[in-house]
């Protein structure tokens, strides 16, 4: 029988099956021998008593932060108030999901708390719906031009995106007209409380909800300097022209991005160079491990030889000097 897993507890998969029943399952000893990670929205197969998974069937998509599969539209939900608009954060989740190739769209909300909201939502508009990004700018709190996003994500598997204090539980709330738990804004931080504890699956009249826990900080600690212009559409159109094939353009002779930074949005600029100083700090980590590695061998007359470690060189000499000293004595 074949099933989606909704909810992952501790070392069980709960899985729903086509016809809505609900299955409390381990993992088969054979997945985790492969090591394969099933996570929240992935479908599978279990076995014939419906006690184990017993294999992952093909994902449409996945994500890491959080660990979520078979995505239709991830929707980044961000405050323009309490806590305040942080450009880097928010294009921080869009070159994430842009790197798994998510479809995505961001919700604006506590539009009732911005006072010049007219102008932000300008300014706003003119960065994204220029990157091609639909936009919605919400109350949750007020209910407030809700009905646009909800004939939006009609049908779809979603995944809510966003620092806590955003307001993605409040959002659900009103969308669904059901209460769920919401946490309030720290008053001396100004930033919002973990309210979701695990990933699981909602489902709704007219569509599934991923709820994910809020986490304040996704790093770019898997990524390569050179991969990232990839991830700035906005940035590369002017990286072709740079003089050098390996420009990080940060700090270049001759690089074509600096030479163009009047037509990049300054906040999206800025956010390169954020996540770039996180791939730099990545790849001296995997570097020094391959020394590390290398550290193991050595050269004799032009061929490598293994290397003994320190601990097995001083177990050597101390069992030496035992044998030495047994001999005398």
């Amino acid at each position: 029988m074949q099933g989606q897993v909704y909810k992952i507890h501790s070392d069980f998969y709960y899985v729903k099956n086509f016809e809505h029943k609900e299955f409390e399952c381990k993992l088969k000893d054979v997945l985790k021998k492969q090591k394969i990670d099933i996570k929240v929205g992935d479908f599978v197969e279990l076995s014939a008593d419906n006690s184990y998974i017993s294999s992952l069937l093909t994902r449409k998509n996945t994500i890491e932060r959080p660990k979520v599969s078979n995505i239709d539209l991830a929707l980044v939900v961000c405050s323009l108030k309490e806590p305040d608009l942080d450009y880097i954060q928010l294009n921080r989740y869009l070159t994430y999901l842009k790197y798994y190739n998510i479809d995505c769209a961001i919700c604006f909300n506590k539009e009732d708390l911005e006072l010049d909201f007219y102008n932000k939502k300008q300014e706003i508009n003119a960065i994204y719906k220029n990157l091609n990004y639909k936009t919605f700018f919400v109350s949750a709190k007020n209910k407030l031009h809700l009905e646009t996003l909800r004939e939006f994500i009609k049908s779809k598997s979603i995944v809510f995106l966003g620092a806590s204090g955003a307001g993605k539980s409040t959002l659900l709330s009103a969308l669904t007209n059901k209460n769920l738990k919401t946490g309030e804004v720290s008053t001396k931080t100004k930033r919002g409380t973990h309210t979701t504890r695990h990933c699981e699956i909602i489902e709704f009249d007219d569509f599934k909800l991923i709820d994910t826990p809020g986490f304040q900080r996704l790093k770019f600690d898997f990524l390569l300097p050179n991969q990232l212009i990839n991830l700035f559409d906005d940035i590369r159109i002017y990286s072709n022209d740079c003089k050098y094939s390996n420009c990080l353009h940060n700090s270049e002779n001759n690089c074509a991005v600096l030479k163009n930074l009047d037509k990049i949005v300054e906040s999206r600029y800025q956010s390169y160079l954020c996540f770039l100083e996180e791939t730099l700090e990545y790849k001296e980590q995997i570097s020094k491990k391959s020394i590390k590695k290398e550290d193991y061998k050595k050269d004799i007359n032009d061929k490598v030889f293994t290397k003994i470690s320190k601990r097995k060189r001083e177990l050597s000499r101390n069992t030496l000097k035992q044998k030495t000293k047994d001999n005398k004595s």
